[in-house]
């Protein structure tokens, strides 16, 4: 009798790997990234036991002449690995240093200190016109957006310009971004690290698209810009001041994410609501 291990290595029929491959589609795994598995947990295990191995050396280098001093060199980074705080510093310089938007994508896209870039297929920057007087902040890029390059052109994208259009509005009279430019996998929800590394980014975005209005798309955004605490649902249809170290604040409206609405339909009327509270900010404000 063939062991259990044995059974697992019996290459499947070709129904059984559509069946496969349609299972792992619906738990989120949508990108093959390697052949071979590989064992995150043993490496930053290895990486710490080397760590605590160079410090005994050094410790009975010292004891053994204590006269002589013991220098080691700062550690750099290590292949594969990200330092958050190097990254946040490096986005920091690079945002600051741009002078226009285009200056701007150029950098984000050479940035190489966000781990979701090593598996997204590219940079989605925005989409719209620069200088309009509403910007729309979105979450992350899902499939359809990291495919094409540009934000919400997928489903939930579909449905966004449904609620412009209720209220006048399209693509040509807006500017659309993301709190993080890079899919994440899966289409998971960014991590806080994640936003954080991507957040000077948007931060000078903003301040260079220069809109009247912002609007912020689903409990990332929320979170990230307007600092709101208790979920979005609790957070929507209010107006915030979005603060900038040299300029004007920025009046902010809280929006469920059209990706929510997609699966909660029921909430289409406080999008509806808060499409109208906007529409009605535009007109006063003329």
């Amino acid at each position: 009798m063939s062991s259990k291990d044995d059974l697992t290595d019996l290459p499947l029929s070709a129904p059984q790997a559509m069946e496969a491959l349609r299972w792992w589609t619906r738990v989120g795994v949508t990108d093959a990234l390697d052949e071979a598995p590989h064992n995150r947990l043993a490496d930053g295990l290895g990486l710490r036991q080397n760590s605590r191995d160079a410090q005994k050396a050094s410790q009975s280098l010292r004891q053994a002449a204590p006269g002589i001093e013991t220098r080691s060199r700062a550690p750099g980074p290590v292949a594969g690995t990200n330092s958050p705080g190097a990254g946040e510093s490096s986005a920091l310089a690079l945002s600051e240093a741009s002078p226009d938007l285009e200056t701007l994508r150029a950098a984000m896209a050479n940035f190489e200190g966000c781990a979701l870039k090593r598996t997204a297929t590219q940079l989605v920057f925005s989409d719209g016109v620069p200088g309009s007087r509403v910007m729309l902040v979105g979450e992350a890029p899902g499939a359809d957006e990291d495919r094409t390059g540009r934000p919400f052109v997928g489903r939930a994208g579909q449905l966004l310009d449904r609620m412009l259009n209720s209220i006048g509005l399209d693509r040509q009279n807006v500017y659309i971004a993301n709190v993080v430019p890079w899919r994440p996998p899966g289409n998971r929800t960014p991590t806080p690290q994640e936003t954080q590394m991507c957040l000077p980014f948007l931060e000078r975005q903003i301040h260079l698209a220069n809109p009247e209005y912002l609007v912020c798309l689903g409990g990332s955004a929320v979170r990230t810009l307007l600092g709101a605490q208790g979920g979005v649902m609790r957070a929507r249809g209010s107006w915030f001041a979005y603060p900038r170290k040299s300029a004007r604040q920025i009046p902010a409206l809280a929006m469920l994410h059209p990706a929510f609405l997609l699966r909660q339909p029921a909430h289409k009327r406080f999008a509806w609501a808060d499409m109208r509270a906007l529409a009605g900010a535009l007109k006063a404000s003329r």
